[in-house]
């Protein structure tokens, strides 16, 4: 995971996508210098809209799901070229099962022993869910006594205008959901989103 957090410490949470819109978006999105792109898997659709991003950005984006919640979606997500496997909630056996297959795993947590149970089952990062219920003084402490070096990722209420207390904790990165796409938004308000949150973190 870390080699794309530092090309750009942020991920795309793309919930709400439509197959037939996922091309333009993802472009709006990778061309503006953030390449992973989480679809979840509320959304409509996704295992189509994971087929089509996976095929048109190869390489050049880290494409995978959202919101898994059973272990058994994870084969069809690598099938679809998923090699990303993000969760809401701390369930080792979808950590398991995406490090089985080859994939990064990025599982929610919120306690510490959350935490070290994913990192027991192989995860290659942690999303801090929901940031709003949580600080960075949270996060703070929760890095004094995770392995040196664990990428937290907050997400959930993260935008532009509130990075820079959660970066000063240690945040490795964030997940940005609806500061940067909601379903009707077209590519050019998301390109202009895209690079307003670049520029924020920069």
């Amino acid at each position: 995971m870390r080699p794309w957090l530092d090309q750009c410490p942020l991920v795309a949470i793309l919930r709400g996508l439509r197959p037939d819109e996922a091309i333009a978006v993802g472009e709006a999105i990778v061309g503006n210098g953030i390449p992973v792109l989480e679809v979840p898997l509320n959304s409509p659709e996704p295992l189509d809209s994971i087929r089509r991003l996976a095929a048109h950005f190869g390489d050049r984006a880290l494409v995978g799901a959202g919101t898994v919640i059973d272990p058994a979606d994870v084969s069809r997500i690598a099938q679809a070229g998923g090699r990303l496997i993000v969760t809401p909630h701390a369930d080792p056996a979808v950590t398991r099962e995406a490090k089985r297959l080859g994939l990064l795993a990025v599982p929610g947590f919120f306690t510490p022993t959350e935490a070290f149970a994913l990192l027991a089952a192989g995860a290659d990062g942690l999303k801090l869910f929901p940031a709003e219920a949580a600080s960075p003084a949270v996060l703070k402490a929760l890095l004094a006594v995770l392995p040196k070096g664990t990428p937290v990722l907050p997400v959930g209420g993260i935008g532009a205008h509130n990075m820079q207390p959660w970066r000063d904790a240690g945040a490795a990165g964030f997940g940005i959901a609806s500061a940067l796409f909601k379903p009707g938004d077209t590519p050019a308000t998301v390109a202009d989103r895209a690079k307003a949150l670049r520029a924020a973190w920069s």
